[in-house]
């Protein structure tokens, strides 16, 4: 007989941030998704078969999503969250740079300088800046 898959994995309830865009009033924002965190144990339980060796063996630890829709904090409406990423493997996430370190990256390959400096706006004249005696 098969194993149960919870009696090869441990599991731990994860809360992540992701930034999803809604689809009624097109604003993107962050929520925070509930997933599920299933880590391979480090030893087979005693009841298992050369089967289920083989298959312990090829395992990986993984993130599975609980939440399928969030609410958008703009207009309130409830949107479907993009279904491409409801299971990620563990190993292929941590190999990911964050964003900033990306953004950096692309704007040293494109040439740019790394942070451009604010542009100084020209001085306003005196009548603009003097002190209002009020209204006559």
């Amino acid at each position: 007989m098969a194993l149960d898959e919870r009696a090869l994995f441990t599991e731990k309830a994860e809360t992540r941030s992701g930034r999803y865009q809604c689809p009624k009033c097109r604003r993107t924002g962050e929520y925070s998704i509930r997933w599920v965190r299933r880590s391979k144990k480090d030893r087979l339980p005693p009841s298992a078969d050369d089967n289920d060796r083989a298959k312990f063996a090829k395992l990986r630890d993984y993130l599975l999503r609980l939440d399928d829709e969030v609410t958008c904090k703009t207009c309130g409406k409830k949107f479907e969250i993009p279904s491409q990423h409801s299971l990620m493997f563990v190993d292929q996430l941590a190999g990911l740079p964050n964003e900033e370190e990306l953004e950096r990256e692309i704007s040293v390959a494109s040439g740019e300088p790394e942070a451009p400096a604010p542009e100084s706006k020209p001085a306003l004249p005196a009548r603009f800046t003097r002190k209002t005696g009020g209204w006559k």
